[in-house]
């Protein structure tokens, strides 16, 4: 149970509950699934619900197995930066690539689609990782009259925390409940995303 209470003008941020992030995932976040009965508390308080879906297309650049003798979790240089390569994961059209089937979809009012251009990956609900490819999503929040932007999902140190930079750099005030997300935590990667986010002025709960 997560003691939140939403505002009219807030909006909940599911942000990657996939099977592929899930137990059995080709790029399973430990626990993952635990977020599910949580994410279904609270989007019941929210009026705008927003989910995000990792949507790849097969050979994707982000993807170990698009480069020669490249292991999955090690980092190249790509033309906008360092780039984590990954399992396959979330390939467009896929059962990896759908929702949880618990998740409860009926209150979700939009889903974006975000890694689906094959040379650029996307942690970000609102950029890609070029941090010039908008995937619209501040504009619609903006015309929504959206303030505050609650964050959950898969994972809290990739997609949570990158997604809750860009909504905090977006203008929108921004809180992570953390207990609603869990993390891959590579390298250390859950502590740097947690003191990142507090640094910058997100709040985690």
């Amino acid at each position: 149970m997560i003691d939140f209470k939403a505002r009219p003008s807030d909006a909940l941020l599911i942000i990657d509950v996939q099977n592929d992030f899930c137990t059995d995932g080709a790029l399973a976040v430990p626990d993952g699934e635990a977020v599910v009965p949580l994410i279904n508390q609270l989007v019941t308080q929210f009026t705008t619900v927003i989910a995000t879906q990792d949507w790849h297309p097969a050979g994707h650049s982000s993807f170990a197995s698009s480069h020669t003798d490249a292991a999955p979790f090690t980092m190249i240089t790509m033309p906008y930066g360092e780039q984590t390569l990954w399992p396959d994961h979330c390939i467009q059209n896929t059962h990896g690539a759908e929702f949880h089937e618990q998740l409860d979809m009926q209150h979700i009012q939009g889903i974006i689609r975000k890694g689906f251009r094959s040379d650029v990956d996307s942690y970000s609900a609102f950029y890609e990782n070029d941090k010039k490819t908008t995937t619209g999503l501040s504009g619609l929040l903006h015309e929504r009259k959206i303030k505050r932007v609650v964050c959950v999902g898969l994972a809290y140190d990739y997609c949570v925390r990158f997604s809750a930079e860009d909504a905090h750099q977006e203008g929108f005030e921004t809180i992570v409940l953390k207990d609603a997300c869990r993390a891959i935590d590579l390298d250390g990667s859950a502590d740097a995303a947690t003191q990142a986010l507090s640094e910058l002025g997100v709040t985690i709960r």
